[in-house]
This record gives C-alpha cells, structure tokens and sequence, in this order.
C-alpha cells in the first residue's frame, strides 16, 4: 500500500520541499532532510540568489499542490526587459504581447518558507534539519546523516530516496561512486561569476526605478541585472569575467578599481548603491555552471530532481521553473505505473532529460543574448515585430521567449527547436530587407511563417538523412 511507503527526501529547499508536500499529499509517509539550519528559525546565507523569476512552469507545479493562490501575494510581475544602454537611453522590451503574459520576481526565502510552513501541517511528514547526507546506498534506500550540533551518524531506511540537493548533491555523488552501473556526469562552467548588489529602497518605501521589470544593463562581454523585492529595493547581480579582460573580478580589487568600473559601465546604477563598495566586499563571488548527469535513478530505489539533476545557470528564469516542472512530470507518471517505482523512474527520464538539456542549452544561449545582443538595434527591432504580432495576432504567433516561458503545454524540446528556427527567419529577413514599408503586419506574419516552415523542413531532411 502506497500509505506505507516511505520516501526519503533530501533537501529543503524549494524542489524538495515541494516535492515532499505532494509526495505527502498523495498518501506517502516523507521524510525531509536538510542539511542546513530551519530558515524560519534562523538566518542563512546561503550564496544563492535572494530572488528568482517565477513563471507559467513553475506555477503548474504549485498549482498541482493547491497553492496557486498562496503564491501570489509573494510574487511582483515583471511584465518586460527594461535597458540600460551605455548612454543613458531606456528601451522597455515586453515578454509577451498578450498582457496576460509576464514573468514574476519572488523571495527565494519566502518562498520557501511558505512551502516548509505546508510541510509542516502534514501529519505524513517528518522534517529534520541540520543534516548532513554522508552517503546512500542506492540498491537498499538507505541513507547516512551527520548531525551538524552533536556530530551523530544515523542511517535511515527508505523505500525510495528522492534527491532534491541541488548542485552538490549526495546522492547524485553516491552514484558517481558507486561502480556497478554506467554514471554519466559532467559540468561546464562559464568564465562569467556573479554577485549580489543591491539598490535600497525610497525612504517612503518606494522603488527607485520601474517596479515591474526586470532591469538588464547590456555591456557586451559583462552585464547586470535587477530585480525588484517587496520592501522596494531591489537584488542587482553583477555578472564579469572572473580574470579575463581589462575588468574582471580579479581586477576589481580595491575600491578605487570598483568605483572607476561603475562610474564607466553603470553610472546611472551607480547612483542608486550607497552600500556598494561594502557589498562588494562582503557579498561572495560565484560560480555560474550547468550540470547534467544520466542516469537520474537506480534499481528503482533513488531518484534525482532539480538541480541535483540538471543544474543550469539562471539566464532564462527556470532553474525553479524547471524543477517544478519535474515534480509535476513526477507525479503524472506516478499516476501511470503507482506501486512500480523503477518504471515510474524510467518513463520520468526517459521524458524529462531531453527537455531538461534543452532548457540548459537555452539559458547559456540566453546568457550571450542579454549581456550583448539586447542593446543592438537589429535585436530590438526584432522584439518589436515579435510584441507586434503576438498583440494582433496572439493565437498565431508565439516568439521564442514565449514557447518557453508561458506555453506550459509545450515540452522545453519542442519550444527550443521552434524558437530558433523561428529566430533565425526573422533575423534573415530582417537582415536581408525582405520587410517592406508597404507590407501589412500580417503580410509579415505570414513571411516569417513561410521561412520558418521551410527551415524547419530543411532541418527535418538533414535529421532523415543523418539518421538514414
């Protein structure tokens, strides 16, 4: 009987303990471990993002356990891309023509929070904190924690363990050691880090610039980004080289180094940090990466979800996005094959992994788009034709943003092998001068529709003559 079965999770951060409150909604019996301290009981500073963009993917996740309208007070809509350009200048680029369409920024704690105080009034689940996952053993779900305060070593026996413990994850380290089945695993690191500024909010508590975007400052090889909070201030990440470069973190090195790169770069930014040189000393450097790893499960005992499966660096917004998305992939399959946890396991991958390395894929190619290619004219005139058609033409055209942002009914897979193509035809024609002052927008629609289908056709012969 499933009401038996215990699941062990580990990691309570948003996947796990997302993934703990609907495994306990379903009748399991979870046990959820932390290796951190409660974060309502106490401040962590993680060296994760503060914020996060929440979209249409993550909410079908939330939505699936009954918290669709719990979530919404948290969330402040970023309805488009506010640029910064070198010169001053402002351009609002819109995801989405369909104003109904638009991303959120979110509190990762508060967030957080909100799904740990859920787990909590599940009689099912049974959360520890402070717990450090030494190792698993993958043929018998047993898994090993050291308690941080007393330094105690206990295993505990599972049905199944399920690791949600993000990009250093135990047990994804337990199966790369482990040597009776085939483990594949590689990282790649950009040769951008990150770290977290901010811009106070208005003494009133007000923000100081637009509320509902997000802030991008384009500056070729660097970039910054900002995204708004509910107390009015605002995160701002900084992404530059770590060494390469004239500017680069390691160059950074003293205040007079800070001071002259953002009076050259962000001046208009700089304006609004009076703790800059402060946070850039204390707050840390990062490292930007993408994981991916197969197989994400074992003997029909493990499992791997989120980023302990397929980390990815944060350029489209659905890192949390994605591993919502798992759970909720997750739980279709469990309705499928209940009882059977190894075809459960299997039919998930065997879905889940081609779509999850699309997304990865996207948001390094996202990456080279924000921090460059925004500020271009040829760019942002592309973005206007897209806004154009999906304002007149919202259930025909769809751009590449928004095949994966909002059409949740749209595998990852699919949204990245029609966006690009969708993309590449309007750059063409752009670039070509095949628009024309006398055509109507919809004579545009229907050019760019017709170069599409013909890429796309070009792409599926070469597919049946590599795969003949």
């Amino acid at each position: 009987m499933k009401n038996q079965e215990h699941i062990l999770i580990i990691g309570a951060g948003l996947c796990g303990s997302l993934l703990a409150l609907r495994m306990a909604q379903r009748g399991y019996r979870v046990t959820l471990m932390e290796k951190r301290p409660d974060l309502r009981k106490e401040v962590i500073d993680s060296g994760r993002s503060i914020n996060l963009a929440f979209s249409d993917r993550g909410m079908k996740g939330l939505r699936l356990a009954g918290l669709e309208e719990k979530v919404l007070p948290l969330c402040i809509p970023m309805r488009g891309r506010m640029i910064h350009s070198a010169d001053g200048q402002l351009f609002m680029s819109p995801y989405s023509g369909r104003s109904y369409e638009y991303i959120n920024s979110i509190s990762r704690e508060d967030l957080n929070v909100m799904l740990l105080d859920e787990c909590e009034k599940m009689p099912e689940i049974t959360m520890l904190f402070n717990q450090r996952c030494t190792g698993v053993t993958l043929e018998t779900a047993e898994a090993t924690f050291e308690d941080y305060h007393t330094k105690e070593i206990k295993s505990y026996q599972a049905d199944v363990v399920m690791g949600a413990d993000g990009v250093g994850s135990a047990l994804r380290k337990s199966m790369l050691d482990h040597r009776k089945f085939l483990f594949s695993y590689g990282q790649d690191f950009l040769t951008h880090g990150y770290k977290e500024l901010s811009f106070p909010p208005l003494g009133n508590g007000g923000y100081q610039v637009e509320k509902n975007a997000l802030h991008i400052w384009p500056r070729g090889k660097d970039m910054m980004i900002a995204l708004p909070n509910l107390d009015g201030s605002f995160t701002v990440t900084l992404f530059l080289s770590w060494e390469e470069g004239k500017d680069s973190f390691e160059s950074l090195n003293s205040d007079a180094a800070v001071t002259d790169y953002f009076e050259r770069e962000f001046p208009d930014a700089l304006a609004l940090m009076p703790d800059l040189l402060e946070e850039f000393k204390t707050n840390p450097t990062s490292p930007l990466g993408t994981i991916k790893c197969s197989p994400w499960h074992a003997y029909g005992k493990v499992l791997l979800l989120g980023d302990a499966a397929h980390g990815i660096v944060p350029f489209y917004g659905q890192g949390m996005n994605s591993a919502f998305e798992d759970i909720f992939v997750l739980d279709r399959y469990i309705d499928k094959h209940e009882g059977d946890w190894k075809a459960i396991f299997k039919a998930y991958q065997d879905e889940r992994k081609e779509d999850t390395d699309a997304i990865a894929d996207l948001a390094v190619d996202n990456f080279h788009e924000m921090k460059a290619h925004t500020a271009r004219p040829i760019f942002q005139e592309k973005r206007k034709l897209e806004i154009a058609f999906e304002e007149q033409f919202p259930k025909e055209y769809f751009s590449k943003y928004s095949l994966v942002t909002f059409r949740e009914d749209l595998r990852y897979s699919e949204a990245m092998r029609r966006g690009r193509v969708q993309d590449k035809a309007i750059l063409n024609l752009i670039h070509d001068g095949k628009f024309t002052d006398a055509m109507s927008l919809h004579d545009k629609l229907d050019l760019v529709k017709q170069e599409t289908r013909k890429m796309l056709h070009d792409d599926e012969v070469v597919e049946g003559l590599e795969e003949d």
